[in-house]
């Protein structure tokens, strides 16, 4: 494969709000600051293409443009709805929407089915209008646990339960999957691609390039303290290192600790389905 001559910002949105819950605020952008950086992407020169098509150039598909970017958004927030599919449409934007389906609602009801704490989340109306306008909608598993480090089959449930109920809403397949976190391991990334996901996004702070791995496809997070200087460093190519990137050393000791403390404490007091196979 030849190497891509730019690395390729693919950003990772959460909230974007004036007033998010203080559990998501440190990731959460305010829509004036989302609107400028949108902006700044388009003025750097760079095209925002969808997720599909750099995945497909991941798979060996057609080249990438030379200036690129894609855009990304994990959990399934209400302010999708309201606040960033207007500024994307606006501007016609392509992007992919990650869902935790056990956040994701009925109209009128709470959600109740997954560990994220309280928060204003989508409903399945606003999901089913959203993927008919064009938005990609991806999985981001069901509860939004640490797939790294539950066991063998709770790892199942999350993976194909998730793309099971988005499937059964939206009436066609879904294949872009993100993990919770961030977080994966080579067991978690073999059993998305058993699952049928033909993609995953990973949390690395770092470029993505044609080299990069389908399964752990490097994106940039953009937090509220992402300053104007560092996003236009990331528009320009650079302020990052570009993956695919070796985990670092403390990786394997730090998913050893947190599977160790979720066997001691215990992963939910949720009742849980019926588990699947993967």
């Amino acid at each position: 494969m030849t190497p891509h001559p730019y690395p390729v910002p693919v950003f990772l949105y959460h909230s974007v709000s004036d007033d998010p819950p203080s559990w998501i605020a440190p990731y959460t952008v305010t829509p004036r600051v989302f609107a400028e950086q949108l902006d700044r992407i388009i003025d750097s020169g760079r095209t925002v293409i969808p997720l599909e098509r750099l995945v497909g150039a991941l798979r060996g598909g057609p080249p990438l443009p030379p200036w690129c970017a894609v855009l990304t958004f994990d959990d399934g927030f209400a302010d999708f709805y309201w606040t960033v599919a207007p500024q994307l449409t606006e501007r016609g934007l392509p992007a992919t929407l990650y869902l935790t389906t056990g956040a994701v609602h009925a109209p009128g009801e709470s959600p109740s089915g997954s560990l994220l704490p309280p928060a204003p989340m989508l409903n399945w109306r606003q999901v089913s209008t959203l993927d008919a306008y064009g938005i990609g909608i991806g999985g981001h598993s069901r509860t939004h646990a640490q797939l790294d480090a539950v066991p063998r089959q709770r790892l199942c449930s999350e993976i194909v339960d998730c793309k099971r109920r988005l499937e059964d809403v939206l009436g066609h397949p879904v294949s872009a999957f993100s993990y919770p976190h961030g977080y994966s391991s080579p067991t978690v990334r073999r059993a998305v691609g058993a699952a049928g996901w033909t993609s995953a996004t990973a949390a690395t702070r770092a470029f993505s390039s044609p080299a990069d791995d389908p399964f752990r496809i490097a994106r940039l997070t953009v937090t509220a303290d992402t300053s104007p200087a560092l996003f236009r460093q990331w528009t320009e190519g650079q302020g990052a290192p570009t993956a695919p990137l070796r985990d670092p050393l403390h990786t394997t000791p730090w998913r050893l600790y947190r599977r160790t403390r979720a066997t001691l404490t215990g992963h939910t007091g949720r009742r849980q389905p019926p588990q699947r196979r993967c």
